[in-house]
């Protein structure tokens, strides 16, 4: 039951989390009429902001003791709250000729945005590894994680299907219709708040019944000087950098943060693609998304058999390689698609975005069991709990690669002559966006591929370690 309540807050998170990366560079851009490259430095920014905002919060998190909330829950609290709020106020971004005021907008809410997803992800991610520090109840933890995460990822395109449909808009296309935006962000936000509560709720007796929480409280109370804080203020600065250079730490960040690098181009440029270059109408918009990630929810099955046969590096780097023969495929469909229908290409897409998805399963799941196991034998070396600092390095290294990825990418928007206001877009401007796309996705994940070849734990060191801390627990 506590997997459960535990899973289902990355849904409500998933979905707002996914509407947001997938749609507001198309948003931003062909209904709000801004520039690629002014769209790319904003979201640039505040994902920036997000990375940095990721160790502080994370620190903040594992020195906070509440004999109610533990260390985690009561930040997960606040985040569902102004979450909810102010992802309705980003939606509703007015139209209006005057670019500053549209940027400003976007540039102030999707920093508040950014800040209040840190409050709830980098505690709740933390969280996982505080309930289930056991190296096979990880990956199971992980496996209801995802999927309840990847059910978020359907979910925009879903409501896209509901409050998008095909015969509103340019071109019969409902995703210029901003009012379907807004819609998707009311029940995002209900979504996120009600699922937040739900976690909340369904893992505190299981946070305040940890070994020792009391005493644990008790000592915070004794031992916090202003000297204490200072001193652990400044290892923020300090640490990130002694994490970064132990070598599976930085396996898992590197390998995680640029296998996203691919989702970056796949999501942010995907609406771009189908909409200009398939020509598909948001209901086979939605339809694909919709086969994409239910690959990846089947593969959940695939993936967590696996990984009781091998271990984990080997069997991320095999499912990497399945999503990189679905790009390559997908490719293929692009080169084909201006000697046939839009209705006749859109079949043979489909398969290939389920291959893909395939693959993408793995991505959702096993960075993350894996960064786990490396923390749990780093807390069993040192024999301190900071889960939270260590996640908040781990989100700020992807974090970061993701803002460079995303200013890239609206400098590539704006160098291929995209123009917002065009509902046809030049073949040579189609011919862009299917490089930056599929390029860039195969040379991120083959990138990724490589580094994660360099991963050295396997499931036997962490089993020893494990086995060695219950034996000193039982003397």
């Amino acid at each position: 039951m506590t997997k459960l309540c535990y899973g289902i807050g990355n849904l409500g998170y998933g979905s707002m989390g996914q509407t947001v990366s997938s749609l507001i560079m198309f948003f931003a851009t062909s209904v709000l009429g801004l520039p690629g490259l002014l769209v790319g430095i904003t979201i640039a920014i505040t994902s920036m902001w997000d990375g940095l905002s990721d160790p502080l919060i994370g620190y903040l998190s594992d020195k906070t003791k509440s004999k109610h909330f533990g260390r985690r829950l009561g930040h997960m609290l606040f985040a569902s709250f102004t979450l909810a709020i102010n992802n309705v106020l980003l939606w509703l971004c007015p139209l209006s000729n005057n670019q500053t005021f549209l940027v400003l907008w976007l540039l102030i809410f999707l920093l508040l945005q950014e800040t209040f997803n840190t409050f709830f992800a980098t505690p709740y991610s933390a969280l996982c590894i505080d309930i289930a520090p056991d190296y096979n109840d990880q990956t199971k933890m992980q496996g209801v994680k995802t999927v309840f995460y990847i059910l978020g990822l359907i979910l925009p395109s879903i409501l896209m299907s509901i409050f998008m449909p095909s015969t509103i808009g340019v071109g019969g296309q409902g995703q210029f219709n901003r009012q379907g935006y807004i819609n998707i962000a009311l029940v995002n936000s209900a979504l996120v708040f009600i699922c937040g509560i739900i976690t909340i709720i369904g893992t505190r007796k299981r946070v305040c019944s940890m070994p020792n929480y009391d005493e644990a409280v008790k000592e915070e109370k004794n031992s916090s000087t202003e000297k204490n804080k200072r001193k652990g203020l400044s290892k923020i600065m300090t640490g990130y950098v002694e994490t970064f250079k132990k070598h599976d730490f930085r396996c898992v960040m590197l390998g995680y943060s640029v296998s996203l690098i691919a989702s970056v181009f796949i999501t942010s440029v995907g609406m771009h693609l189908f909409t200009f270059c398939y020509h598909f109408s948001s209901s086979q918009i939605s339809a694909i998304m919709i086969c994409f990630f239910g690959g990846a929810i089947l593969s959940q099955l695939i993936w967590v058999n696996v990984v009781k046969k091998y271990d984990k590096k080997q069997t991320l780097i095999f499912a990497l390689s399945i999503m990189l023969f679905g790009i390559a495929l997908t490719s293929v469909t692009f080169l084909f698609r201006i000697y046939t229908t839009s209705e006749k290409i859109f079949w043979f897409v489909l398969p290939c975005l389920f291959i893909c998805g395939l693959g993408s399963g793995a991505l959702y799941s096993l960075p993350h069991s894996m960064y786990a196991d490396v923390v749990t034998m780093e807390q069993y070396k040192t024999g301190e709990n900071n889960a939270g600092r260590y996640t908040g390095y781990y989100t700020f290294t992807y974090n970061f690669s993701n803002s460079i990825a995303l200013l890239f990418i609206g400098l590539l928007l704006d160098l291929i002559k995209f123009d917002s206001a065009q509902p046809v877009q030049a073949l040579s401007v189609q011919t862009g966006l299917g490089k930056i796309v599929f390029f860039g996705s195969a040379i991120a994940l083959t990138m990724a591929i490589i580094i994660f070849s360099r991963y050295s734990i396997k499931r036997a060191d962490v089993l020893k370690v494990q086995i060695k801390a219950n034996e000193n627990k039982t003397k």
